[in-house]
């Protein structure tokens, strides 16, 4: 079964295209995660705030995920993080017109 993932953690930035120039090889590498279907990317610069909203196609990819991506923002200095799972109910999710797949 499909499943989203919430990534939330504190972030002074870069934000917005300084992120986008930053981050572009992490991107890259993430794209290619086992059996990840898409990340949206978050920030919220006034709530110093940065993360990710991330669809996997199984509930075992999403562990191994959050255990590789916990790790390495641990290794930038970040421990204050929030990862939260969901089940898709993707019946429901396609009649709200919910993109599922790549």
């Amino acid at each position: 079964m499909t499943t989203l993932l919430v990534f939330e953690f504190p972030s002074t930035g870069p934000f917005g295209a300084d992120a986008e120039t930053a981050y572009a090889d992490l991107a890259h590498d993430i794209a290619g995660e086992a059996g990840l279907i898409w990340k949206v990317w978050t920030e919220d610069p006034q709530r110093e705030v940065a993360g990710g909203v991330y669809l996997f196609a199984d509930e075992a990819s999403t562990q191994a995920y959050v255990e590789k991506h916990t790790a390495r923002l641990a290794g930038f200095g970040i421990t204050d993080i929030t990862a939260t799972s969901y089940e898709v109910n993707e019946v429901l999710s396609r009649i709200d017109h919910a993109v599922l797949g790549r």
